[in-house]
């Protein structure tokens, strides 16, 4: 059987499939693979394909090799995660539009990927103040000092603030770029790119050599977001990528925090919007910014595991009984249990049902399950 990453990376190559779309097939089939082998009548019970999508993908599927793809893609593209793989960063699952293929460059922490280590985004204009450089080192640095991983989009301005406080404090941050992993831009922060891949990570859900395009950049706010458990915007005038981050980070159920302006500062207008939105003020005393950001819970799956491990089972028929055999305290893919287990899609799915009303699984973001 063709690895599962392979159905989602040929899934990407279909257009008008976007990660949307594509969630949407992996939560309705459980399986792209299977999702790939679909009638066309069976994939327009799916929410968000017509009549013409439907005509896309049965003639652009035709076309393509999932297997072939996959050797020649990893060609030129060797470190990337789907959100098949079990290192596809945790957070990511839970919003609706997880980037189908995340590439990645540098030092790769597992504890982060597994939501275990505390992640904070900032974002800003690309043409801070004196004032609004000054907060975004002295709030990167105490969250650094407190083991926080930064995640900014190293673009102009504060994001390169924030990476190179990062780094100077001796913390860990992540850049999500709006171009290949392997494309720096702005060129002049070469030496920064250099230094974050030394000590943390960049990631981007464009392949190698995609060059800067203005489309990319909005979209990729929405991984800082999703890389994050809250996001700080230090300064942002009226109109900015920066406000679009705080939209996403909303909609994902992620903290909003913004830095307080004057009220006639124009790089102060779009901190002041989402002030009055319900974004929290960052306070000159940075201990109650840390204690609301300590609030938010840390997923601590090794004592989770240790709990488990400790439960007694009921007793179980056979084939419930096979398939909890396979689940773990980890969050393990549909596909990934049902090629475990032999058993068909419909068999597993089922069973999995049932283990769930009896409370010993629970169903997380992206058709993954683990024990409770």
């Amino acid at each position: 059987m063709v690895e599962e990453r392979a159905y989602w990376l040929a899934w990407t190559q279909v257009s008008g499939i976007g990660p949307i779309l594509l969630q949407r097939l992996h939560q309705h089939f459980g399986s792209l693979a299977i999702a790939w082998e679909a009638k066309a009548q069976d994939l327009g019970t799916v929410e968000g394909f017509g009549l013409q999508t439907i005509k896309k993908v049965i003639q652009q599927r035709s076309r393509i090799n999932p297997e072939q793809l996959l050797q020649k893609h990893q060609q030129e593209n060797p470190d990337f995660w789907t959100p098949a793989d079990p290192n596809y960063p945790r957070l990511l699952q839970e919003i609706p539009s997880p980037p189908p293929i995340l590439y990645y460059r540098g030092e790769v922490e597992l504890t982060e990927n597994l939501g275990q280590k505390p992640s904070v985004g900032i974002v800003g204009t690309r043409r801070p103040t004196e004032y609004g450089i000054r907060w975004t080192r002295r709030i990167t640095t105490a969250l650094v000092e407190n083991g926080f991983t930064i995640v900014s989009g190293m673009a102009d301005g504060i994001d390169t603030v924030t990476h190179a406080a990062c780094l100077k404090a001796g913390g860990r941050t992540i850049a999500v770029l709006g171009t290949g992993v392997d494309v720096i831009y702005p060129s002049k922060n070469r030496e920064l790119y250099k230094h974050i891949l030394n000590r943390g990570l960049v990631v981007s859900e464009y392949p190698a050599k995609t060059p800067p395009d203005r489309k990319h950049f909005p979209r990729r706010n929405r991984i800082i977001a999703g890389l994050s458990r809250a996001v700080l915007v230090m300064e942002a005038p009226a109109k900015s990528g920066a406000l679009i981050t705080a939209d996403y980070a909303n909609e994902f159920g992620r903290d909003v925090y913004a830095l307080p302006g004057r009220l006639d500062d124009l790089p102060s207008q779009g901190c002041l919007k989402l002030l009055t939105q319900g974004a929290a003020p960052i306070q000159k005393e940075l201990e109650e910014l840390l204690k609301s950001l300590g609030a938010i819970p840390k997923l601590d799956f090794a004592n989770h595991q240790a709990e488990v491990s400790n439960v007694p089972l009921p007793d179980l028929s056979p084939e419930l009984q096979r398939v909890m055999d396979v689940i773990s305290s980890e969050s393990l893919p549909l596909d990934f249990i049902i090629r475990q287990t032999g058993m068909s899609a419909s068999e597993v799915s089922s069973n999995l049902l049932q283990l769930e009303l009896m409370g010993l699984v629970s169903q997380l973001p992206g058709m993954r399950y683990q024990r409770c």
